[in-house]
């Protein structure tokens, strides 16, 4: 294989442009097709290299969705940055996210209906709602690391950005009109 993948290579810029590749096959062949074999073959590297830095595929789609949670997170967090009323900030989070998810075709290759049982064994694993929670919703939105009941409402708010993902509403105008109604009259953090 190439020998860009030789033991000099720096693990962080390894493991990096291995999760480019990961996100490649994820859009040319899906996310369930696409096997370690496929994303080592996209990354131009031996399966035995990816599993060096990966030792299994969650442990690479854990990797994964975090890379892709602090991107999304980077754009969400400038897209609100002007907004002060909590509620309008909580809504405009929520809808943000579930844009930049949509936006991205990696990411959104794991909301495609031949990825949907993929992307709901993720969704509920406890360690990927935990990396989406630690990694996006509780930068945006708080908790802070001794408040059990924001922690609470970051885990919550996280379920609902996966399940607006997962079943879409008929409209942005629809998802709108329901995280405004059912989530947002929610108290945020810190209003008691």
């Amino acid at each position: 294989m190439a020998s860009t993948w030789g033991r000099e290579e720096e693990p962080d810029l390894a493991a990096l442009k291995l999760l480019e590749a990961a996100e490649k096959a994820f859009i040319e062949v899906g996310v369930s097709a696409a096997g370690m074999a496929e994303i080592a073959n996209t990354a131009g590297c031996s399966r035995g290299t990816l599993y060096r830095y990966f030792k299994t595929r969650h442990q690479l789609h854990l990797a994964y969705v975090d890379r892709a949670a602090q991107r999304i997170a980077v754009r969400v967090r400038a897209g609100i940055a002007g907004i002060e009323d909590p509620r309008e900030r909580l809504t405009e989070g929520i809808l943000g996210a579930i844009r930049e998810v949509r936006r991205n075709p990696g990411t959104a290759a794991w909301f495609e209906p031949s990825a949907s049982g993929m992307a709901a064994r993720m969704s509920r694993s406890s360690e990927v709602v935990e990396t989406l929670t630690a990694r996006f919703v509780s930068t945006l939105f708080g908790p802070r690391e001794d408040d059990p009941e924001g922690r609470l409402r970051a885990l919550w708010l996280v379920r609902v950005i996966l399940s607006l993902l997962a079943m879409p509403g008929e409209s942005e105008a629809e998802e709108r009109a329901l995280v405004e109604r059912f989530v947002a009259p929610i108290p945020a953090a810190g209003e008691g």
